[in-house]
């Protein structure tokens, strides 16, 4: 497996993350012997350690004893003490993505899905899907699912297929080894990395060059299609180009699409010939995209349609994908991880569609430089709720260089709630749990009978979700 030839004992840094988790599945499956460490206790780290792998709670050097592969993500801070100890004693360290393309190139068949929005969705429906047609899978999934046979974000099967979700953010996803690059769609995101949309194109052309075999890409997408257009002459030998979409030009398209309290039922089509029919459980035009992918995927690797079919209407949604938390005061209350101005715009007008009295968007801006680069974006796709609650800026990774405030949001959306800052003081902790406690309790005198309160953000917006549940 190239890198990790004659490697014996590999120590992961961070065992319990959604990323790492799937690997560990792998690796260990393959008869590697494996150690891990994390800080938190959590549902996953009890997955690992059911799996009989040694986990440390807390980060220490000594952790690293007996390793000869150190595993960490980017998340890990330069001077942990586990990354330092090894890299005092020399022991070879490798970055999760790095890894993970490592594995990627191990398997035959490895569907590699990317685009801007929908990779967990689309990936966690072709892993429904294949497991439901009797395919024995491996699985790395950028978030919780809710699927029989799965625990947490992956699994690892005995076929020689991997289906993963390819993540374009710091160009990860050109590490990857596809067999099948799938391209959902190309936006305006992570621009703090990639600087311009032309620059996020042409690493999408990359990641479409690296495909081993076949191309399936969004044919109502012009980002995406400009991406193939740049592929050079030479890279597209021995590869089938292959487009979904909502119309007839596609190879796959939907027919007689029609819509039922949110949710699709529609005909799919293979170059003009009439496939089937199927019904969606996930509500949102956005999901109907995500499945044409998946049965162009599928359709390809052979799986019959019937089975296809099956597997779509089993699928349930991906977890902080439109997930009902729970209720309060009558009222239904979802989560969604959301965080650009497309992916707000197609959740909310998918909440708006299920009829229910108010939609009350609960949403917490992730990034200094996206919500200062696509402000009037997010207003307009704000401006669809009834109601929006608005949290403080998360920040994330960044400094708030652009002098960014919730308020500069607020000030242009109508019927808006939020619960301004003193900008002088600097965002802490203890600053965001006073400023959730607020939106809490604004919820918990507002929230009525027949609203649909949605949480939205790539942050920690859905403890606010969770929280208020628990307060009935």
């Amino acid at each position: 497996m190239g890198f990790l030839e004659n490697k014996k004992h590999i120590h992961f840094i961070g065992i319990g993350g959604s990323g790492m988790y799937p690997l560990a599945q792998i690796l260990n499956a393959k008869g590697f012997f494996l150690t891990g460490s994390d800080n938190n206790e959590t549902d996953t780290l009890k997955a690992v350690r059911d799996m009989g792998i040694t986990v440390y709670f807390g980060q220490k050097a000594e952790n690293i004893q007996g390793a000869d592969l150190i595993v960490y993500s980017a998340a890990i801070m330069k001077d942990n003490l586990e990354l330092v100890a090894a890299e005092q004693s020399g022991v070879a360290t490798i970055e999760r993505s790095v890894l993970l393309g490592e594995i990627s190139g191990h398997f035959k068949n490895a569907v590699c899905v990317g685009g801007t929005h929908g990779k967990t969705t689309a990936t966690a429906l072709l892993t429904q899907i294949f497991l439901c047609a009797g395919i024995d899978i491996s699985a790395v999934i950028g978030g919780k699912i809710n699927i029989p046979d799965m625990q947490g974000s992956g699994r690892v099967g005995k076929t020689e297929t991997l289906i993963l979700e390819a993540c374009e953010f710091n160009d990860t996803f050109l590490k990857l080894l596809p067999d099948i690059a799938v391209v959902l769609n190309i936006d305006n995101d992570h621009l703090d990395y990639f600087g311009t949309i032309e620059n996020s194109i042409k690493s999408f052309t990359k990641f479409c060059e690296s495909a081993h075999s076949a191309i399936i890409f969004n044919g109502d997408d012009q980002n995406s299609l400009n991406a193939i257009d740049k592929i050079s002459p030479e890279k597209k030998l021995g590869k089938k180009f292959i487009t979904f979409g909502l119309n007839g030009t596609s190879n796959y398209y939907s027919y007689k699409l029609k819509a039922v309290n949110g949710r699709y039922n529609f005909s799919i089509v293979k170059d003009m010939k009439r496939l089937g029919e199927v019904t969606l459980n996930v509500p949102g035009k956005h999901n109907v995209y995500n499945a044409l992918a998946a049965v162009a995927v599928a359709d390809f690797c052979g799986l019959p349609f019937e089975k296809i079919k099956e597997g779509i209407e089993a699928f349930k949604g991906a977890g902080r994908r439109f997930e009902k938390i729970g209720e309060y005061n009558n009222a239904d209350i979802y989560d969604d991880y959301a965080h650009h101005p497309a992916e707000l715009t197609a959740t909310l007008q998918a909440a708006k569609d299920l009829s229910y009295q108010r939609v009350i968007a609960v949403f917490q801006p992730f990034t200094f430089s996206r919500t200062a680069l696509l402000l009037e974006d997010f207003v307009k796709a704000l401006n669809l709720a009834d109601v929006v609650v608005l949290t403080d800026i998360m920040g994330g990774r960044e400094k708030n260089t652009q002098n960014i405030y919730t308020r500069h949001l607020a000030e242009k959306i109508s019927n808006c709630v939020y619960f301004p800052q003193d900008e002088t003081v600097p965002y802490t902790p203890e600053r965001k749990e006073e400023n959730f406690n607020d939106v809490i309790n604004w919820l918990k005198e507002n929230t009525k009978e027949g609203d649909l309160v949605i949480t939205l953000g790539c942050g920690d917006a859905n403890k606010i979700s969770k929280r208020l549940v628990k307060a009935d």
